[in-house]
């Protein structure tokens, strides 16, 4: 799937406890048709960069409850997930960037900064890393392009939003596992959770999407648990 501006869709995390910030970057990298998650402190960015896979991680160094330069430690050693770094922050001394460059950060942005030097960066990161390589997830006739972003079932090319496509996305890595309620949530909203069930009126739109059109449904609730995703039922 390539969007109107002729650039591949990015799956990006967003680390930075600045709300205004977020929204700025929100609201531009999405006319970009990137996916994006965000995460408000350290802590929180691990579980998500460690429980999904992005094609490129923005990372601000003054974070409450782990801060940027621990994270990317973290992330690099007791992770070894390699996923390109962009750190973003005030702090301009060349001591400040070689400490970022030490701990496994590939690219330096220091605020405040232009929002196309930003796009540009990342696009750059993507490139060079194996982003472009194709990585197929399989379940039965369904098949996810993970760098394409393209689901197919039974031949058929099927459009998802960005939330349900992240939804299937850990379904599928996942699969056949039980993926729990709690995981998912925290997949879409981090720690932020909606009032109500939001979660089932995006798991309905997901169904709706992948299974009523077909004979035989893939996805199944696990009743008060959770949901999986697999050729046959529970």
């Amino acid at each position: 799937m390539i969007d109107a501006f002729g650039a591949m869709p990015v799956s990006a995390l967003i680390v930075e406890d600045n709300r205004d910030i977020c929204e700025n970057i929100a609201a531009y990298l999405e006319k970009y048709n990137y996916i994006l998650d965000f995460a408000y402190d350290g802590i929180s960015a691990m579980h998500l960069a460690s429980t999904n896979s992005y094609d490129v991680i923005v990372l601000d160094l003054m974070l409450p409850r782990m801060d940027g330069l621990c994270f990317c430690q973290n992330l690099r050693t007791d992770a070894s997930i390699q996923t390109p770094v962009l750190m973003l922050t005030a702090r301009d001394t060349l001591e400040d960037k070689l400490k970022g460059f030490e701990v496994g950060a590939d690219d330096y942005l220091v605020k405040p900064f232009a929002l196309q030097e930003l796009h540009a960066r990342l696009q750059a990161l993507c490139k060079r890393s194996n982003g472009s390589a194709s990585a197929q997830l399989t379940v039965g006739d369904l098949s996810f392009n993970t760098a394409t972003l393209q689901v197919h079932r039974a031949g058929r090319h099927l459009e998802l939003s960005p939330a349900c496509m992240k939804l299937l996305r850990r379904l599928m890595e996942k699969a056949p596992a039980v993926v729990y309620r709690h995981d998912l949530e925290t997949l879409l909203w981090a720690d932020e959770h909606p009032d109500g069930d939001a979660l089932r009126s995006h798991m309905y739109k997901l169904r709706q999407a992948i299974d009523k059109p077909f004979k035989r449904a893939l996805i199944h609730t696990v009743h008060r648990i959770g949901y999986r995703i697999a050729e046959d039922a529970p």
